[in-house]
């Protein structure tokens, strides 16, 4: 039988948007305290948070680190990624 488009498919999948925005959200966040200085704004620490997810994730794959499923396991490979992420872009913007 194939899959079909429907109500439950459509929530799960708004459902995993609202969260990796929380997710990127905090981990952005987290890591504009962490690293100090001018920020880049709400947006740009969502979007710095979510990509750093995918660093994060790329990087603890990489190393074998495994940070545990669930929401604090994601904020934390987020945050990690998101650290090298602005440490990189103020690294580039000194350039």
């Amino acid at each position: 039988m194939p899959l079909q488009a429907g109500a439950p498919m459509e929530a799960a999948m708004l459902s995993g948007l609202i969260s990796w925005i929380i997710v990127g959200l905090v981990a952005g966040w987290l890591a504009g305290k962490v690293m100090k200085g001018s920020g880049y704004g709400v947006l740009m620490d969502i979007v710095l948070g979510m990509v750093g997810g995918l660093v994060g994730g790329w990087l603890f794959g990489l190393l074998g680190i495994s940070a545990g499923g669930g929401l604090v396991g994601g904020i934390l490979v987020a945050f990690v990624g998101a650290v090298i992420l602005v440490w990189i872009a103020r690294k580039l913007k000194r350039a």
